[in-house]
């Protein structure tokens, strides 16, 4: 689909594609077998590998957690990129399923090869994950 190789560009197009919704362009972010690691104790922790597991189980997974008839508001702050590594930040703002407010900042830790994401290591507070979404 795309021709988007630096390393930086391709973290920063996949964040604008989760934050607009474009299920193309996320799906085309990630290599086959690309990992996930979410840190933690929580339901949607763990590793997650193969694109599909990702995007499906892991990404996908998370409409179960929030009102989806709310909107979800992801903004990057900023991204650094040093060779194939890329330090991406981004707040995620949104209503739980609970009706409580969801508003985090995180940062992800991203692996590109080959103009392909193969893998993410993401922090978050994983206390306002449990306290909103888990409640």
């Amino acid at each position: 689909m795309s021709t988007v190789t630096d390393p930086k560009a391709v973290v920063v197009r996949y964040v604008e594609a989760v934050r607009d919704g474009d299920a193309e362009v996320i799906f085309d972010s990630f290599a086959e077998d690309a990992t996930w690691l979410y840190p933690g104790n929580l339901p949607i922790s763990g590793l997650w590998e193969s694109r599909d597991a990702i995007i499906n189980d892991f990404l996908g997974g998370m409409g179960r957690y929030l009102d989806t008839s709310a909107p979800i508001v992801i903004e990057l702050v900023n991204a650094f990129a040093d060779g194939e590594q890329v330090l991406a930040e981004w707040t995620s703002k949104a209503t739980a399923a609970n009706g409580t407010a969801y508003d985090n900042r995180c940062a992800g830790v991203f692996t590109v090869k080959d103009g392909k994401i193969t893998s993410v290591v993401e922090y978050a507070d994983t206390h306002h994950v449990a306290a909103t979404l888990f409640a």
